[in-house]
């Protein structure tokens, strides 16, 4: 099955609605990693844990780089319901993550420093195939 003949709305559209899924949550994921790192200000670590969000960061945007042309190629021309159902997933699993007990405060200030930009960035180019701007 095929979301298009679920939701009819032109395909380029979902370009949009692909940067605001990704932008949303990358905003928020930021958020969190910056009140982790404050919650452990000063402490020494603060530098090893920022080395830790720039590889993150790295590779996190080095495979969101080759899912946003994945995915967008795959809107433009159709998009299974299965796509749309791994991405929920994904969304669900990285909220639970912070509701497991034990996890630490410094696991939280250097992934999701990581996490939340490369967030953002698949969202600016998801954004920029919507407006044209890349194809």
């Amino acid at each position: 099955m095929y979301i298009d003949k679920i939701l009819p709305v032109a395909k380029r559209h979902l370009l949009l609605a692909n940067a605001i899924v990704w932008g949303a949550p990358g905003i928020k994921v930021l958020v969190t990693g910056i009140q982790s790192y404050l919650a452990l200000w000063p402490s020494k670590r603060i530098v090893w844990l920022a080395v830790g969000s720039v590889l993150v960061l790295i590779g996190f945007v080095w495979m969101f780089n080759r899912i946003v042309r994945k995915y967008s190629d795959r809107i433009l021309a159709f998009l299974p319901l299965r796509g749309w159902i791994l991405v929920i997933f994904m969304m669900c699993l990285g909220i639970s993550l912070k509701f497991i007990p034990g996890v630490p405060t410094a696991f939280f200030a250097s992934f999701y420093c990581g996490l939340g930009p490369a967030l953002i960035a698949a969202a600016a180019q998801f954004f920029a195939r919507w407006t044209g701007a890349e194809s």
